[in-house]
């Protein structure tokens, strides 16, 4: 076992034995925690420093970044690049961009596969998806996928990307390791959110123009049935055990809960004005809720079928995340452009029972659109 995995595996121990300390104790001072946030307004990434909470870094990249992806064995996080149609390459270490790789029209999406070899590229503007080789930062395949590819998802197995075509209201499977066409299944108006399974037999397609979610049979390769939920499903989250799906009806400002056994709609509840993105706490209890309407956060207990309570952030908080030890809840506010921190434990480090508190607001760029969170030791 490496060095790196020990310390990783040591750290994970202190943050459960932790007990009362906020912060455990740092064993290495090469172990580093960031967040990267695309700022579609200025042609940036900000870097945030998670140990201390603020700013490290403004990182310029192409023009109109917006989906971001880190490399899960690389210490590197990919940008697309939507105006400028390529992919920024940032590297962990240094916060610098060292490759910028020019990919098709309108990139909108960017996934990594499970050994951080491939990098699966949805350009929404050309039909297609770009593959690049990481090692070589080189497109080695462009697949003709359908009009509108605007989002591509890699099946945790590796086996296909699940690929959303949002202008032939269908979703393509590609086979991973040929890089070839596998199916095209017709599902439904504008499908674009995709949650996967963890043992990859099925996805979950928001389908924004239809009031729907389809579901996919990823091993049969096709489509299994359409659940009703609210106006403008916008996006979908999975818990973390894989038994329900949540979906934010961004249009009817209510979160639809789906049984991801059977497929069925098991209950809608009203948690906030335009509900646009939630997250599930590790342990499956409880959901958080980014009101872009009502700016704020909501909490759900899931067992219970119950509001918690709510935390005013920003002005359009859209985008969240965890810190690596899921002490703090990471939320990007579009309008104001801050990223809200959020604590979920109280002074002993155990679960807050209510809302959550704000810590701290961190400054980014303009127009911040999508966050992912990177917690690795240097090698430096």
């Amino acid at each position: 076992m490496s060095r790196s995995r020990c310390f990783l595996i040591l750290l994970a121990a202190l943050v459960v034995s932790a007990g009362g300390c906020k912060t455990p104790p740092d064993p290495s001072p090469n172990y580093k925690e960031y967040a990267y946030i695309s700022n579609s307004g200025d042609n940036s990434v900000t870097v945030v420093d998670l140990r201390v909470l603020r700013v490290l870094a403004m990182v310029p990249v192409g023009r109109g970044p917006g989906a971001l992806t880190p490399n899960p064995r690389r210490n590197e996080i990919y940008v697309a690049n939507t105006e400028s149609n390529n992919v920024s390459v940032i590297d962990a270490e240094t916060n610098k961009v060292v490759s910028t790789i020019g990919v098709h029209h309108a990139p909108a999406s960017v996934d990594v596969s499970g050994d951080g070899k491939w990098l699966f590229v949805a350009n929404s503007g050309s039909a297609n998806i770009s593959v690049i080789d990481v090692q070589t930062r080189r497109v080695v395949r462009t697949l003709p996928v359908g009009n509108g590819s605007n989002l591509a998802r890699i099946t945790p197995d590796g086996k296909l990307v699940v690929v959303a075509l949002r202008d032939e209201d269908s979703v393509a499977l590609v086979d991973a390791a040929n890089i070839s066409l596998a199916a095209k299944i017709k599902a439904c108006p504008k499908p674009g959110e995709i949650a996967i399974l963890a043992d990859s037999s099925k996805a979950f397609v928001a389908c924004t123009g239809s009031r729907q979610v389809a579901v996919i049979d990823l091993q049969k390769k096709q489509l299994l049935t359409l659940l009703d939920v609210g106006e403008t499903p916008v996006s979908i989250a999975l818990k973390p055990d894989g038994g329900e799906v949540f979906v934010c009806n961004f249009g009817s400002s209510s979160v639809s809960e789906v049984s991801a056994g059977s497929n069925e709609v098991s209950g809608s509840f009203l948690i906030g004005d335009r509900p646009v993105r939630a997250l599930v706490s590790p342990d499956n209890s409880l959901l958080f809720v980014s009101n872009f309407g009502s700016d704020n956060v909501a909490v759900y207990a899931i067992d219970n079928g119950r509001l918690l309570g709510s935390t005013p952030v920003g002005k359009n908080p859209e985008a969240m995340a965890f810190s690596p030890n899921q002490m703090l809840l990471l939320v990007v506010n579009t309008v104001s452009g801050d990223l809200a921190v959020l604590d979920l434990t109280d002074r002993k480090g155990r679960p807050r029972p209510g809302a959550p508190i704000i810590e701290t607001l961190v400054p980014l760029g303009r127009n911040p659109r999508a966050i992912v969170v990177k917690a690795f030791v240097s090698q430096r």
